[in-house]
This record gives structure tokens, C-alpha cells and sequence, in this order.
């Protein structure tokens, strides 16, 4: 027994780590991402037609060059038409616009944007001695070719139509008997439209030019007020066609009919 020898037992400890330690974590990163883009596929199939075919657009052409490619406006609009539900979003963009001007300070209180049932109204009112147009001239003052400048930019961006309108206080204008205010309201909104057709509006934008006279005062109570004087924009938002009625199947045609025969 003395030269007995001792029985040795070797354990080895498994090492799982270096087959599969981190393995499930690459598997659960795959299933959120997973179930990240099915969350957004949903969403899109419950967004307006708008929004799918502007992100449509977008992975179609990043950088932002085509017709419709997401958001190709920095500032004011989109690459679709905007509808009467988008212009209160586009009201605020114009005002962000506005405010970047080195002049605001001063023109603030002579810019008025509302949305009516037409589309997106923009009043550019006049002072005493002239804020947008030299006074009793249909030239554009500094002040006017910057802000008209600045809308074109941005409007020039978007699909949607432009009218333009003149208007003049009741003042008669007596400097030329065969000028008066008709012929000067109808002169400015032309003159606004050259400014912005050469900074940006298409030459297919702009739809109408009406020349009102002292016929639509903003005032009616004081007609010579100068705030009568006033050029109005108005970037006309796009209907939505009506979807077109299915037409009624052969068999309900027919039972339509033995009903009415009864």
C-alpha cells in the first residue's frame, strides 16, 4: 500500500463565452430593427397620400432634385401642392421669412397675411409717405423689392397659382387726367409681379392681375387712409379631385332593376 499513487481528477470548466456570448445580442438588434421598420411601414399606410409620396420621393432622389423628392423647400413650402389645410403651416413659414429681413423692424406693421377661402392673402399695406412703392409711382421702393423678393423665393418653390391686385385709396389721382387710379393699381400689381417673376415665381405661376382702384377699401369709413393703398398676393391653395364613383356591378345593376319593376 505504501507504493500506492494518488488518483488525480481533472475538471474542466466550460466556456460558453467564446461560442456564443454576444451572438444574442446581434439577434435581439435585428429583431427592433425589425420591428422598427414594420411600425413605419404602418404608418405610412395610414398618412395622407402627400406624405407618402413625399418620403416616397425622397429615397427615390435624396438630394432632393426631383419633382417630388420629400421637402425641396428650406423654407416656406413642399413639393406638392398645398391644399387649404396646408396654408396655415405655410402662413408661419412666410412670417419666419419675413422677420429674417433686415427691414422688419420697420415694414411689420404693414404686412398682413390671412387665410380665406380663395387661398393664402398676403397685404403689403403702404404708409403716408410710401412703404413698398415710391409715393403715387408704380416703382417699388427698396423696402418693396425686398419683400417682394423674399415671397418670390420661396413662392417660386411650390406649384400652387398667384394672383396679384392692386388697390388705391379713394383719393383721386390728379397729376395726369388720363391716369388715374385705376390705370396705377392695375400698374403696381404688374410691377410686383416683374420683381418676383425675376426672383424666383415661374413665368406659368401667376394667373391673374387685377387692378381694383378705391373699389375694395380696407376701410371703408375712411377711404383716403393709407393703409387703402395696399398690394395683395394671394398664392391660391389646389383642390383635392374627388374620387371618381365606382360603377355600380352587373348583378346590382340588374337587381336594381327588377326592384324598380316591382
Amino acid at each position: 500500500m505504501a507504493d500506492a499513487k494518488p488518483i488525480i481528477i481533472i475538471k474542466k470548466k466550460g466556456d460558453h463565452g467564446g461560442h456564443h456570448g454576444g451572438a444574442w445580442k446581434v439577434a435581439y438588434a435585428d429583431f427592433v430593427t425589425a420591428m422598427m421598420a414594420l411600425f413605419i411601414v404602418l404608418w405610412l399606410m395610414n398618412s395622407s397620400k402627400q406624405v407618402q409620396e413625399a418620403v416616397g420621393g425622397y429615397f427615390k432622389d435624396p438630394a432632393g432634385t426631383a419633382k417630388l423628392a420629400g421637402s425641396a423647400m428650406q423654407g416656406a413650402g413642399e413639393s406638392f401642392a398645398l391644399s387649404k389645410d396646408d396654408m396655415p403651416k405655410l402662413k408661419d413659414e412666410l412670417q419666419k421669412t419675413v422677420k429674417r429681413l433686415d427691414s422688419f423692424e420697420k415694414l411689420k406693421d404693414h404686412v398682413e397675411m390671412t387665410v380665406t377661402a380663395e387661398g393664402l392673402r398676403i397685404e403689403l399695406m403702404e404708409s403716408e409717405s410710401g412703404t413698398f412703392f415710391e409715393s403715387g409711382s408704380a416703382s417699388p421702393s427698396q423696402n418693396g423689392r425686398e419683400m417682394l423678393v423674399a415671397l418670390a423665393q420661396e413662392m417660386g418653390k411650390l406649384p400652387n397659382k398667384l394672383s396679384l391686385e392692386g388697390h388705391t385709396d379713394g383719393k383721386p389721382f390728379t397729376r395726369d387726367s388720363n391716369y388715374g387710379n385705376w390705370e396705377l393699381s392695375a400698374d403696381r400689381a404688374n410691377a410686383a409681379r416683374r420683381v418676383m417673376q425675376q426672383n424666383g415665381l415661374r413665368n406659368d405661376q401667376v394667373m391673374q392681375i387685377r387692378g381694383y382702384a378705391d373699389q375694395q377699401l380696407r376701410k371703408n369709413t375712411n377711404p383716403e387712409d393709407p393703409s387703402n393703398r395696399r398690394i395683395s398676393l394671394i398664392l391660391q391653395y389646389t383642390v383635392k379631385p374627388k374620387t371618381p364613383e365606382q360603377p355600380m356591378p352587373a348583378e346590382g345593376k340588374n337587381e336594381a332593376t327588377k326592384e324598380e319593376s316591382k
